[in-house]
């Protein structure tokens, strides 16, 4: 990875007594792919707005390259909305041509790029439809060739995985991974923690307008308190009873997942599930992205109150 390409400082944004966004910072690297994760309501698409221009920051900078980002900057952002922006009764190949020219570009190259993106994303057939006709999935890649055709620079997309079939996600996920090898950098949100946990170099958790946690992933997940994984098939409720610094988190058939406080010895948990009966399995445990994200929210909530 290489320098921060977009830097997003500090931003805060209220709407009245509604605090949408409260010191949100992180940045993003050239060729990086960035998980941008988070419930409902967390400032996601805040952030994403006022690095395009669509809201005003109440405070703090978002920078490109170093420089605060400048309106012929966002140019070169290839942005996919949530709500999606397309014409519903103009036709496929029209509406990419014609949002290709706004760029700048002749008509010849425009037509150029339209047709190889169409045929990238599989939706090639239905270049002279009209996007109401075409089912959610379809609509969502037409979205990402929009974002695509003039060559950004930087790849901003809010929940462009949202109703794709398996085939779509694979098509898109394909995709976002080449334009990475490219150099551009690509931030994403979604609910997809599993997709995300897969595609993305890291990911940044967002609660309350905040980042509360950031990082590879495997950072993210081998962070806080060591977890074992034990699979004791002669083992009963309260087999750690006695042992106060473990704590039983989950526990399903003759598998249980504890947690220890810090500094407590883990052979001793060993030795208390030894004196069950056979172990089978005996391992650290580590978290899913979807059990950290809800780990890392619970605890904030917690902090918060």
């Amino acid at each position: 990875m290489g320098e921060p390409a977009l830097e997003i400082d500090h931003l805060t944004k209220r709407y009245g007594d509604v605090v949408a966004l409260d010191g949100m910072t992180f940045d993003v690297r050239a060729g990086e792919l960035f998980g941008f994760v988070g419930s409902n309501g967390a400032g996601k698409t805040t952030t994403m707005r006022i690095t395009l221009g669509v809201l005003a920051a109440d405070g703090g900078e978002v920078r490109w390259a170093g420089s605060p980002i400048t309106a012929q900057n966002r140019r070169h952002i290839g942005y996919m909305p949530e709500e999606r922006g397309l014409y519903p009764k103009m036709k496929v190949g029209e509406q990419l041509i014609y949002l290709t020219r706004l760029h700048g570009w002749s008509a010849s190259a425009a037509h150029k790029a339209v047709d190889e993106w169409l045929e990238r994303l599989g939706v090639a057939s239905r270049r002279d439809d009209n996007v109401e006709s075409l089912s959610l999935g379809n609509q969502q890649r037409v979205q990402l060739a929009a974002a695509l055709l003039h060559d950004p620079q930087i790849l901003v997309l809010d929940e462009p995985f949202s109703g794709l079939d398996p085939v779509a996600v694979e098509v898109m996920s394909e995709v976002l991974v080449e334009k990475c090898r490219t150099g551009v950098p690509v931030v994403f949100s979604s609910h997809q923690l599993d997709l995300v946990e897969r595609l993305c170099d890291r990911v940044g958790i967002v609660r309350s307008g905040s980042m509360v946690a950031c990082g590879p992933v495997d950072e993210l997940r081998a962070g806080g308190r060591t977890r074992l994984s034990v699979d004791a098939p002669g083992a009963r409720d309260g087999w750690t009873d006695g042992m106060p610094s473990v704590t039983v988190l989950e526990r399903a058939g003759s598998r249980t997942v504890v947690e220890l406080a810090e500094g407590a010895d883990d052979q001793q948990v060993l030795q208390a599930a030894l004196a069950t009966g056979p172990v089978r399995e005996f391992a650290r445990h580590r978290p899913s992205l979807t059990e950290l994200f809800r780990n890392v929210v619970t605890e904030n909530q917690g902090a918060n109150r």
